[in-house]
């Protein structure tokens, strides 16, 4: 290795050692919290993760802690009972070359319960993503719910030799279907391949006996499902199957989606509206349902309301009184801003609700606003929301309330994340909450010069009905290069939160640039729809005004501008490259959009591509050429026969959501137009998070950039 690379390599396996929360939660009488972290472990070339556990006195500080953190890398799923008897784990284990599911349930001091359910064969693998995952207890402790893969049907050859004994009397399978065995079956698409019909499972734990719910219609998949108060009936979320053809989930928060009831014995109720999109169903203790409501289709995520269906309404619609549901909007749609007692609030942009949000008639939840992520108390009776996040500059995320307790996570550009507990005031005091810290920190002191900036930016003489963006500009008083740093999406946002990338960036001599262009979540929902139609100029306009802001407001080599981005980040960073051809000196995209008008063939989101180019998505009817030109005509590959710096691609080739021949077809273009051009594939997905994937290409890429501005 060159010195260059054994320093790049050096400053990843520092940061490398760093860990991160992945969850943690309060028992009961807030004495105890129990945590989930990950950290990246190099030499499995996997994530592992660890338990830590907390004792708490009466004034929330800490008198023990686990002296070890325990591996728990093999749990899927956990959850805690009610009454915290018992403590249920979904755990995957190898066994040969297949992996085995098992569910083991937990006494105070023994394994109760320890149930193969590969082998039951009541059902296929285990859902334990974000969408539709979940585990959760009956009130009774009898009982346990979870999401899994439907068992699909059998099929087999219309020829095939059976054998003689069964022939000759007739027996055999009379399930087996023949000749359907290469049917094509849609799943949900990026980062949910092979998930394509879900059921809700039931374990009754005195019999080890599981079973499917039945009454969930056919053509819809359940999810994020819990149990009512009474045991009776599971809550959740269905999302709508359109087959053949299905459009890609995550991080899609605008899918055809209902909020339901199901009682056990199957009797079906929809809780919200028709035509809608929602998504994480919370029950008070009251007995209200709240959950989060936005419009359907447009763009992939923007803001939501907070809508409730309190206990006598969920009652009407169950006894069927009332066809539709009566939801009550708690916290509507923010177009700009609106003002609160300690600032501003500009929307709820959160993908879920804690699991336990819940504080004596107020809902606590977290939330992009701006630059970070803050945390917010919303009194149910009067609809006045309070901020209740850290004071320092940073984002605040809530992760489990009980009673007047509130727990968070912390963290910003130069501090790894923390742990901090909170009683939350009385009503009308929110705002004199006192945090206080439970985790130990894990610093990084070459990441103390660091200095971070809050960039404000409006378009002067700008006739825009939206002028104004932000970024944030993690620096040093030296001048030095300057990566550019456009977020993907792109209804996404930087936030000022501990990142790996930022901290690698700011040790290598980098200062970064993360702009949040117009169409970014968390400046008002006025904000995210005002990108549409006008992706690829609007959008590459503000990168372009932020980059040379930071030129001349810092210290900033002008002579020294890298560009680097993913997804809709990499469709801008191969823009500027080819629309200021001798401004940006560097270039590494990650699976990046170049060709709208291609992509939407094979993509698992086409609707992205219609939506952002300003046109109406639809699968009927005549492809129309104008559609075709509109969603090209936005596009980089229209500028890059201009393009001049060197551009390293970084692609993986699982990527369902933005195929790597978009990146392949661009780096063709590049090299016979002459331009310095390396392609990197990796066996991943869209994300490139897995470790492998994650260190190979910021390593290149930084090598990348360091070898072509020193040139």
């Amino acid at each position: 290795m060159t010195g260059q690379i054994e320093r790049i390599v050096q400053v990843y396996k520092t940061l490398s050692k760093i860990p991160s929360i992945l969850g943690a939660r309060l028992n009961n009488s807030g004495t105890k919290v129990s945590t989930k972290w990950s950290v990246r472990n190099i030499d499995k070339g996997k994530n592992s993760q660890f338990a830590v556990n907390y004792i708490l006195d009466e004034d929330l500080k800490v008198v023990a802690e686990s002296d070890f953190g325990i591996n728990i890398s093999n749990e899927l799923l956990s959850a805690v009972s009610p009454k915290e008897t018992y403590k249920a784990i979904i755990r995957e284990e190898k066994n040969g070359k297949d992996n085995k599911c098992f569910l083991e349930v937990w006494s105070k001091n023994c394994l109760a319960h320890s149930i193969d359910l590969t082998a039951l064969d009541v059902h296929g693998n285990v859902y334990a993503d974000a969408e539709f995952g979940c585990l959760d207890w009956s009130p009774d402790e009898k009982s346990l719910i979870y999401i899994a893969e439907q068992k699909p049907k059998k099929s087999e050859p219309y020829i095939k030799r059976k054998p003689a004994d069964k022939e000759a009397y007739g027996g055999g399978d009379k399930t087996i279907i023949p000749g359907e065995e290469y049917i094509y079956k849609p799943d949900w698409g990026e980062q949910l391949v092979g998930k394509k019909r879900s059921v809700i499972v039931k374990c009754d734990l005195d019999t080890e006996t599981l079973s499917l719910l039945d009454g969930i219609p056919e053509a819809m998949c359940p999810g994020q499902v819990k149990f009512t108060a009474d045991g009776r009936a599971v809550v959740g979320v269905v999302w709508q199957v359109f087959d053949p053809s299905r459009l890609g989930l995550i991080f899609c928060t605008n899918r055809l989606s209902h909020i339901f009831y199901l009682s056990l014995d199957g009797v079906y109720r929809r809780l919200s509206r028709p035509e809608g999109a929602v998504r994480s169903p919370r029950l008070s203790p009251e007995g209200d349902v709240v959950w989060l409501q936005r419009t359907l289709g447009g763009p992939h995520h923007a803001c939501h309301q907070i809508v409730r269906l309190t206990k006598n309404d969920l009652d009407s619609v169950i006894a069927e009184q009332i066809n539709e549901s009566k939801e009550e909007i708690l916290l509507d749609i923010v177009e700009d801003k609106m003002y609160i007692k300690n600032g501003t609030f500009h929307g709820m942009y959160g993908p879920s609700l804690p699991l336990k949000c819940w504080s004596r008639g107020r809902l606590i939840f977290s939330t992009p606003c701006l630059n970070e992520v803050n945390s917010y108390v919303l009194d149910l009776e009067s609809k006045i929301i309070t901020n209740i996040s850290l004071v320092p500059a940073g984002s605040t995320s809530v992760l489990c309330v009980v009673g007047d307790k509130v727990l968070a996570s912390y963290s910003n550009v130069k501090t790894p994340g923390q742990l901090y507990i909170a009683k939350i005031p009385e009503r009308g005091s929110e705002m004199s909450i006192q945090w206080v810290r439970v985790s130990t920190p894990n610093p990084v002191p070459e990441l103390s010069d660091a200095q971070v900036e809050y960039l404000n930016l409006e378009h002067p003489n700008c006739e825009d009905d939206v002028k104004s963006f932000n970024c944030i500009l993690v620096s040093s008083s030296e001048k030095r290069p300057l990566v550019v740093w456009p977020h993907g999406g792109p209804h996404s946002a930087f936030v000022n939160a501990y990142s790996l990338e930022t901290a690698f960036f700011h040790l290598l001599g980098f200062s970064s640039l993360q702009v949040n262009y117009r169409g970014s979540i968390g400046a008002g929902d006025a904000s995210v729809h005002f990108l549409p139609k006008r992706i690829g100029t609007a959008d590459v306009i503000d990168c372009k005004y932020a980059s040379d802001q930071a030129v001349k407001q810092f210290a900033i080599d002008e002579k020294r501008l890298c560009l680097y981005g993913g997804s809709h980040g990499g469709f801008l960073v191969a823009h500027l490259s080819g629309q200021y051809p001798g401004v940006y000196k560097a270039v590494v995209a990650r699976n990046p959009v170049i060709d709208c008008s291609s992509m939407a063939g094979v993509t698992d989101i086409p609707d992205w591509c219609y939506v952002e180019a300003g046109l109406n998505y639809h699968e009927s009817g005549e492809v129309l050429d104008k559609e075709i030109l509109a969603m090209r005509r936005c596009s980089p590959i229209v500028h890059a026969h201009k393009v001049k710096a060197p551009t390293a691609l970084m692609l993986g080739s699982n990527d369902k959501r933005v195929p790597c021949y978009q990146g392949l077809d661009y780096a063709k273009r590049l090299k016979a137009n002459g331009v310095d051009t390396r392609v990197y594939m990796y066996e991943d997905n869209h994300s490139l998070s897995s470790l492998n994937a994650e260190m190979d290409n910021l390593i290149n890429g930084a090598d990348w950039f360091l070898t072509h501005l020193n040139e």
